[in-house]
């Protein structure tokens, strides 16, 4: 079942007056999608001016998209989620749960969906999201088949009902493995930043 969202203003991209958040963190997992996160992080740096953004990308996603592709685009470098091998004065997950403001999962896969609605903590990033008071929005991709899957189906539910999570609801696309419309593939991602500050509102 496709999550819906209840707002019937329908998704408008933030503009730098309209997203209330300063501090974005942008987590990037292993769907295709994910190879276009250059693009975002560009759009990001010339529609929100005022917003500081972190990318964190997952293992899988640098099958997709590199770091470095990542890094030349926006004012940080790109981190992987993974826990570091050298010692560190903060735990990385303490860090970005404290620094966000806000969390964009875009893309969200399938695992790290299920991952994140069963409460697990097993990276940086995926402990973070159990721990920051941030809002966060979450944009799934769905390969074909999935979106019937009753486990999956009642994940988004929960997710959906915890405070200050959103769920940008995917959309029918073209799945690059089948060549058919029978994929779901999240929105772009000034409709999930949109969605995020919404929320955020109805918290305030």
């Amino acid at each position: 079942m496709v999550p819906t969202v209840s707002d019937n203003s329908g998704p408008i991209g933030p503009t730098s007056g309209s997203f209330s958040a300063r501090r974005l963190l942008l987590v990037g997992t292993g769907a295709i999608s994910v190879a276009f996160l250059p693009y975002w992080i560009k759009w990001l740096g010339l529609a929100l001016p005022d917003v500081e953004c972190r990318v964190v990308v997952t293992r899988s996603a640098e099958r997709f998209v590199t770091r470095e592709s990542l890094s030349a685009v926006n004012s940080s470098v790109a981190q992987l989620d993974a826990w570091p091998e050298e010692p560190r004065t903060t735990a990385l997950h303490v860090e970005w749960a404290q620094w966000a403001e806000a969390v964009a999962v875009y893309p969200a896969t399938v695992n790290f969906v299920s991952r994140f609605a069963a409460g697990m903590g097993d990276t940086p990033a995926m402990l973070a999201l159990q721990c920051t008071r941030a809002t966060i929005g979450i944009a799934p991709s769905l390969p074909p088949g999935a979106i019937d899957n009753p486990v999956l189906s009642r994940h988004l539910k929960e997710i959906q009902e915890r405070p200050g999570v959103c769920v940008a609801p995917p959309e029918p696309g073209r799945s690059s493995t089948t060549g058919r419309h029978d994929a779901y593939v999240p929105p772009d991602l000034p409709t999930l930043l949109a969605l995020m500050e919404r929320s955020s509102g109805r918290m305030a």
